[in-house]
């Protein structure tokens, strides 16, 4: 009996992964086996055999680990976690301030390449600090972060373009502005739990960006906003002909755009800083306690007097006021903006991010953010480099494939880290305040009290 026992387990695991093949093999046979090319006829279909055999493998292998994994006891892996814990949060402060001094000296190397892929990165870590405290902290489901962003983006785009204010004071109302939407869009899924709130914040988000793409007496609809203006370092812009009032001008330097891209990497990290600041911040106060609660057990919550509606309300302003922010920087930076900038791809990247890193976790929400959007492009990098190098065109033609399947490596990427790492690559739903270890009192002391 005990040998037959794991043989069947074995048989049922490699059927299982047979049958999980062979739905990769429908599945992405016309996806990846399939590629149109244009020749002297017009298009054709060209298969790629060895792509298909490639993704099918891996997910015949994949399954047999996801299975072997699944096969440890549960004391097992309770162990491991808690043993991963205390190790995490021993180093998170190490590997915070590793990434802060990286960060700060990143433009030090004057690679126009590496700052722009961080400015991007920061963007988006500064979008996810924002999304964790709605999602991560409050517990609510938002699948239209996207909406905010874009107010945010188009609120300073149409206010610096029509009225001539610059990007400083733009930066404020534009955040103002996102959270009173926010707030808005609060107030009818108040009694909305779990799916049926995701599908409302959804809708938003589309409703958002269809608003935006047919009013086009206010925002020029599908053609965008151009000539959104820069920000300056104390009245000093960054302009290419120098001179009086200029930042080259005024310290006798030559005008680069390097400078400019410096100075908005810094600008997107001092942005990132602040939400960062102010999410620890109000984690500890009894707002945060507040959204703790409401996380956990919504009924609780009720019981103990705490106002349920002011506490969701709350969570969606303040998460809605930094996406504004990063929206603001965004139409800064771009200096054009329209609304196939702000699909439901963007809300569901960052959403990822924040479930990959773990939530409420503040560290695991940047690593994320590094490993998903700084990881790809370093892994494009790296098969251009091979195929110079081996003089293969088989690399430089993944590498230029790569961005399609972006959408579907996150996908695999959230499928692993769901099976290995449910709660995220670090885990942060501590509540911020705990009662102390419960001591246990003396069986004399109790035979006294019972005497």
């Amino acid at each position: 009996m005990s040998v037959a026992a794991p043989r069947s387990v074995g048989v049922t695991a490699l059927r299982d992964a047979l049958i999980s093949a062979v739905v990769a093999l429908g599945l992405f046979a016309p996806l990846v086996g399939l590629v149109t090319t244009s020749g002297e006829h017009g298009l054709s279909l060209t298969a790629r055999p060895v792509a298909t055999a490639v993704v099918v493998g891996s997910v015949f292998v994949g399954r047999l680990l996801i299975l072997s994994w699944r096969g440890r006891t549960r004391r097992e892996a309770s162990s491991t976690g808690r043993a991963v814990a205390p190790r995490v949060g021993h180093w998170g402060k190490y590997i915070a301030g590793i990434l802060l001094v990286a960060a700060i000296a990143l433009p030090l190397t004057g690679s126009r390449y590496y700052i722009d892929l961080a400015t991007l990165v920061l963007t988006y870590i500064m979008l996810g600090w924002g999304l964790n405290i709605v999602v991560g902290l409050a517990g609510l489901l938002d699948l239209g972060y996207v909406a905010f962003y874009a107010v945010g983006a188009y609120s300073y785009a149409l206010l610096a373009t029509t009225f001539g204010l610059g990007f400083w004071v733009c930066l404020p109302l534009a955040g103002i502005l996102a959270a009173l939407w926010g707030v808005l869009l609060g107030f009818p899924v108040l009694r909305l739990r779990g799916d049926y709130l995701a599908i409302v914040t959804l809708a938003f988000g589309e409703i958002i960006r269809i608003v935006l793409n047919n009013w086009v007496s206010l925002t020029n609809g599908p053609n965008g906003i151009s000539g959104i203006p820069r920000p300056t370092l104390f009245g000093l812009a960054f302009s290419m002909d120098g001179g009086p009032g200029s930042f080259g001008g005024f310290f006798g330097i030559g005008p680069a755009v390097i400078q400019r891209i410096i100075f908005l990497y810094y600008v997107i990290l001092g942005l990132a800083l602040l939400t960062n600041f102010v999410s620890l911040r109000l984690r500890r106060l009894p707002l945060g306690r507040a959204w703790e609660a409401l996380r956990e057990d919504e009924v609780a919550c009720r019981s103990l007097g705490i106002n349920v509606r002011n506490t969701k309300l709350t969570a969606f302003g303040i998460g809605a006021l930094f996406g504004g922010f990063a929206g603001a920087f965004f139409a800064t930076r771009q200096a054009f903006i329209s609304p196939e900038s702000f699909t439901f791809i963007e809300s569901a990247t960052v959403l990822a991010i924040v479930v990959l890193g773990g939530l409420s976790s503040q560290l695991g929400v940047a690593l994320a953010a590094i490993v998903m959007v700084g990881g790809l492009e370093a892994l494009r990098d790296f098969l251009s480099f091979l195929g110079d190098q081996m003089n293969s065109p088989m690399f430089a033609g993944i590498a230029s494939e790569l961005p399609l399947y972006r959408m579907l490596i996150f996908g695999l990427a959230l499928v692993v880290m769901m099976v290995l790492r449910p709660r995220g690559l670090i885990t942060g739903r501590r509540p911020s305040v705990a009662l102390a270890k419960v001591r246990e009192i003396p069986p004399e002391i109790v035979a006294e009290s019972r005497g």
